[in-house]
């Protein structure tokens, strides 16, 4: 038996610690459990040169001054917040760790690790070929603990006991659970300013003067007919709802706001990688390579299709280099399918944009028709909710596809190994899905509105309907709609709905699979005493992290890109994210298959997708502030149209002139009882007057206010940028005190190594001195222990040698 020394004894696995299933035709379903011996373990972590604990311990010292007072302090607040588990009797004592060797002594646990490693490579010798074969069935360890203080929602208050995750499932999932919890906390102070930013248009909504003027009667806007013929004349003032609730969302605290988001964003890039590296010296990482992995079992079984192939055609002209691996040309097909399928996929989703556009210029037509009063007033309310509602269905469908579709591109493709199989699903799925659930909100933010035309010269989409026009208080309202309709949609069916019921479902088909399959005898048996291996089997097979990192990676999209339309998005993700941890843990416990460990340093590509992620959101934050809010127009006009300095006059000031005698025929208001009464309409828009001798076309007050806005894209963009690469430079990645223990910890470990070896060579100099006074001459076999040990010791200092170079970096 193998045991947790550091768990004093409450975890415990046999030597027999993984369970094997296979379906046998006269027995149903058999289990068999497997174990690895001693020198085999040892053998493997001796050539993947893991990191074990010696016995020799060292203190690790902790920051001193303020920063030591205010870690106690923080230690003492957070005290009912930490998780009721087993902890080590000192933790200010570290093992020194150096890599395996079978002539030292470690703590056994570890190499559990090896075994898993081991058996679960994609080699001719691992399990994981013979299951891709369909010799076996399924291979997992089996589950035993983590439930009480971590997978259940009673505790979603208390922090998560990484450590005793990495234990239980390994670096790579323990790493995921680590980065949700950084991201998480890192939502609370986000929330914190978006809702504070929301108080502020709150309490100002009552001193916004635009509002005001818009919603003021006597102001009399006569503004033009939204569609040809059934549309008639309309008071401005009938809008005085939709102008007041996007001030909520549209003033000068949200430029504040998208400015700290971008902050923010990087802030929390530079904690992780110093909590990542603090991480990897804890978990021994800090000197892990990259090891040459096995090529997957589809790469070997598509090369040995080739070698036959080859062989049969026995052509003399072969390379030899060729025959020994996949080459671009027999990979063509599956560039060719993964490059016609996904731009179809996107074409596709645009397409579903599309008829999202048609339904609500269509709708729109047909409600205009109702001889409800109470209808007509509100098409464009129930026209923005439907569609955004359509949008939020074909986007969870088109989800679901895209996942598949990019699973089945990237396997044609045949990549060699696990990590690039990896990466290159990840790239794919992402791609699509950032399309997919972003396509709609692009449209909305930079595209409605804004080649609509004018009136007597509108553009149509097609015979009688219009493009889509903005609401009079700008696109931005419907904007905040569509964000947090899809955000809160997506995360409380998809990532929540959808990850508690369809494993559910799964595992209920599994079960009623299997009692149709086993005979009945054995499922009798079973009932009466079921054991761990068989509970375990009927939980659904771990089939990565990538599903997990991907609802994060697009909330984290949602969070950044367009906060500056809703401030009210991080403290929506936090709430999501309290359960989702929880969800997740539980999730991983009591519905999957314990996965096999893996080990790994960092999160991998999802970094660099983050990273970017942040960056686009500078550039897309700053063009909504520009082009979609009425903040730059608000900031020209009182700056430079106003008379007295104010925004008195500012609705006024955006309103062109229109003779409602150039409207096309045809395309007048049917029975409108004000025809008679209006000579002019008003549209929003900065164009001459009828009577200017340029008439409807663009003012020089369009031309100042669009050089503005892009001048506002470069200065924000680049003081953004400017202000990210600062914080950047600021934080090291590497924790001061981490960095110091490391060369601590070099310097120990070659003291230690050194004086051992000294102990030794004084135990034999006392050796052959006892030895010549007995026999007064040294033998042969004496002066050949002393020759292999001299070369031992030249061989430990070589490696000595490598372990240093290793953490010159750090």
């Amino acid at each position: 038996m193998i045991t947790f020394p550091e768990l004093s004894g409450t975890v415990s696995f046999f030597s027999k610690n993984c369970s094997i299933a296979y379906l046998n035709k006269s027995q149903g379903l058999s289990f068999v459990r497997i174990h690895a011996p001693w020198h085999v373990l040892s053998r493997e972590a001796e050539l993947l040169k893991i990191k074990m604990p010696t016995k020799k311990m060292y203190e690790v010292k902790e920051e001193g001054g303020i920063l030591k007072k205010l870690n106690e302090i923080w230690c003492k607040l957070t005290e009912p917040l930490q998780p009721q588990v087993p902890q080590k009797d000192n933790t200010k004592m570290k093992s020194l760790s150096y890599p395996f060797s079978r002539e030292k002594i470690y703590f056994g646990a570890y190499l559990l690790t090896i075994f898993f490693f081991f058996f679960f490579f994609p080699s001719p010798l691992g399990i994981s070929s013979l299951i891709a074969n369909n010799v076996y069935d399924a291979a997992y360890p089996l589950h035993d603990l983590l439930y009480r203080e971590w997978a259940r929602y009673g505790v979603f208050y208390k922090f998560q006991p990484i450590g005793l995750i990495r234990k239980y499932f390994g670096e790579k999932i323990g790493l995921y659970f680590a980065w949700l919890g950084l991201y998480t906390e890192f939502l609370i102070p986000s929330s914190v300013v978006g809702v504070i930013v929301f108080l502020y248009g709150c309490i100002t909504i009552e001193s916004d003067i635009p509002s005001k003027e818009m919603c003021d009667q006597h102001n009399a806007f006569t503004m033009c007919p939204l569609c040809d013929k059934l549309c008639d004349y309309w008071n401005l003032s009938s809008a005085c709802a939709t102008a007041r609730a996007s001030h909520l969302f549209d003033n000068p605290a949200t430029v504040f706001f998208s400015i700290f988001m971008a902050l923010w964003a990087t802030m929390f890039l530079e904690q992780w990688k110093r909590l990542q590296m603090r991480l990897n010296y804890f978990w021994d990482l800090t000197g892990l390579e990259e090891e040459e992995e096995h090529p997957r079992p589809e790469y070997e079984t598509k090369l040995l299709q080739k070698k036959l192939k080859i062989k049969n055609t026995t052509t003399e002209n072969t390379n030899e280099d060729e025959k020994e691996k996949l080459t671009w040309r027999d990979r063509m097909p599956g560039y060719l399918a993964n490059f016609s399928l996904i731009l179809f996929m996107i074409m596709l989703t645009f397409s579903a944009v599309f008829g999202v556009i048609v339904y609500r210029i269509t709708t729109a037509a047909a409600l205009s028709f109702s001889t409800n009063e109470t209808t007509r007033s509100n098409v464009r309310v129930t026209v923005t909710a439907t569609a955004v509602i359509i949008n939020l269905v074909v986007i969870l469908i088109l989800d679901e596809i895209y996942g598949a579709v990019a699973k089945w591109l990237t396997e044609i493709e045949v990549p060699k190994t696990e990590k690039t199989f990896e990466e290159r699903l990840i790239l794919k799925a992402f791609l699509l899905k950032f399309v997919n659930s972003y396509a709609p909100i692009f449209y909305v933010a930079f595209f409605k509105g804004r080649f609509v035309g004018r009136p007597g010269h509108y553009v149509y989409v097609f015979d009688g309907y219009r493009m889509e026009e903005c609401a009079p208080g700008g696109c931005l309202m419907e904007l905040c709609i569509q964000l947090s309709i899809i955000m809160l949609g997506k995360q409380l069916i998809q990532n929540n709905l959808f990850e508690i019921g369809i494993p559910k479902l799964k595992k209920l088909f599994r079960k009623l699979k299997d009692e149709r399959t086993e005979p009945k005898e054995i499922n009798t048996n079973q009932s009466k005493d079921p054991q761990q291996w068989y509970l375990d089997y009927s939980l659904e097979p771990f089939t990565g992290l990538t599903p997990e990192y991907m609802e994060m990676i697009i909330q984290f999209g949602f969070v950044t890109l367009f906060v500056a339309s809703f401030p009210l998005a991080p403290l929506f993700a936090l709430l999501n994210n309290i359960i989702e941890v929880r969800l997740d843990a539980k999730k991983f416990v009591t519905e999957l298959r314990r996965p096999d460990t893996v080990r790994a340093k960092d999160i991998g590509i999802w970094y660099n997708i983050l990273s970017g992620i942040g960056k686009l959101s500078v550039i897309i934050n700053a063009f909504v502030i520009s082009v979609t809010s009425d903040f730059i127009p608000r900031l020209m006009y009182q700056y430079a149209y106003s008379q007295n300095g104010t925004m008195h006059g500012f609705i006024n000031h955006t309103l062109s002139y229109f003779n409602v005698s150039h409207l096309k025929p045809g395309t007048q208001p049917e029975n409108s009882p004000f025809a008679r009464d209006v000579l002019f309409c008003r549209f929003k828009d900065y164009r001459e007057p009828p009577w200017s001798p340029n008439p409807y076309e663009f003012s020089k007050q369009y031309w100042a206010v669009l050089s503005a806005r892009l001048a506002f894209v470069i200065l924000f963009q680049n003081l953004v940028m400017f202000l990210s690469v600062l914080v950047d430079w600021m934080i090291p990645d590497i924790p001061k005190d981490i960095s110091e223990q490391i060369k601590k910890e070099k310097s120990v470990l070659v003291d230690f190594f050194l004086k051992e070896e000294h102990e030794k060579l004084k135990l034999i100099e006392s050796f052959i001195t006892h030895d010549k006074h007995r026999h007064q001459s040294g033998t042969k076999g004496q002066r050949i222990r002393a020759a292999s040990f001299c070369q031992f010791s030249r061989s430990q200092r070589g490696s000595l040698a490598s372990f240093s170079s290793q953490h010159t970096e750090v």
